[in-house]
């Protein structure tokens, strides 16, 4: 210990009636509890604490939105009212579920591939490409792959090893096109389950309950909107979603990552009013799951509103979108 850190203990421990050894053993513990605490989270899971929470917003659309865009709902309004709710400790992934991830869960179960990869060959094992005749390979690359290159003289080893790198571009993707039942099947698998709402936004504003998950001002360029300005998103017109913890700035105070913008989730409530509102919609009661987050398929259509923590979206839950994922807690 050097002479400058000596009499800060020494003042401390005088204050605090205890010795500086005691105080050094102490200080010793508390850090190896905490480092312990840390080692026991299960990987890519962050720990929430428990505590009392902002939920909700009193936000009006005070500049029409609703007109000016052609929205058929109001904006805002199922927000209402501002509230605090006090829970328990939680965890939740620090990232969206990657194909990778549901591809193990597919493969162990048999659980139907999402339709997104029926589309594109992510759906297809290595084994079984590697099993097709080079003429019949050559037409999945075609028509499934999409693999722009001229196949005809290319042999099998060749366009295998192209239509694998395609396979392995996707892995770190997060899943899209699956169900509300697809993502809870998932999370009971994994032994965890889906956040519920509440869950999702706190740990998308933090304690401070921040307006976007790294503060209270707007910037599209630290989230995947799919804005026409964006490289990284701009690198397929097609589908500018991009791997998961591509943009290090969409952050939560929490460090959970991804929670504006790249793909929406799904979250475990149906989608009801909060106590004390007086905003009543059709789509309320147990017909429809809440949404969560906004996705890059906004494009240039990437309003700061689609990417406040507090947004609220709703769909029936045997639908899919080709935007829309989800992550798990537990």
């Amino acid at each position: 210990m050097n002479n400058t850190s000596m009499p800060i203990l020494s003042k401390l421990s005088r204050h605090m009636h205890i010795k500086p050894t005691s105080f050094i053993i102490s200080a010793i513990f508390l850090c190896m509890t905490a480092t312990t605490q840390a080692a026991k989270l299960p990987p890519n899971m962050v720990q929430i604490p428990a505590g009392e929470y902002v939920i909700g917003s009193n936000k009006t659309d005070d500049k029409n939105q609703q007109k000016e865009f052609g929205f058929i709902e109001p904006l805002f309004v199922d927000e209402h009212p501002l509230h605090t709710v006090k829970i328990p400790a939680f965890l939740i992934d620090k990232y969206e579920v990657t194909n990778a991830q549901f591809k193990k869960f597919v493969l162990a179960t048999n659980h139907p591939a999402p339709t997104g990869w029926v589309q594109n060959g992510y759906n297809v094992s290595e084994k079984r490409l590697a099993s097709f005749r080079l003429d019949f390979l050559r037409r999945v690359a075609s028509e499934y792959f999409l693999l722009d290159m001229d196949t005809t003289a290319m042999s099998h080893k060749q366009l295998l090893k192209e239509l694998l790198k395609i396979q392995r571009a996707q892995d770190n993707l997060p899943v899209m096109s699956v169900t509300w039942s697809d993502a809870k099947k998932y999370c009971t698998w994994l032994k965890k389950r889906l956040p519920t709402e509440n869950e999702w936004e706190i740990a998308a504003r933090g304690k401070q309950g921040y307006e976007y998950p790294w503060g209270d001002v707007f910037d599209i360029k630290k989230t995947n909107g799919g804005q026409a300005n964006d490289k990284l998103a701009d690198r397929n017109q097609d589908n500018p979603i991009a791997p998961v913890g591509s943009y290090p700035q969409d952050k939560s105070p929490f460090g959970v990552m991804d929670m504006a913008g790249n793909v929406s989730e799904w979250v475990d409530d149906w989608y009801q009013p909060y106590a004390g509102s007086t905003y009543r919609s059709k789509y309320y009661g147990t017909t429809e799951k809440v949404i969560r987050g906004s996705s890059a398929s906004v494009g240039h259509y990437a309003l700061a509103m689609f990417f406040r923590t507090a947004l609220r979206a709703h769909m029936a839950p045997d639908k899919v979108s080709e935007d829309l994922g989800f992550r798990c807690a537990k």
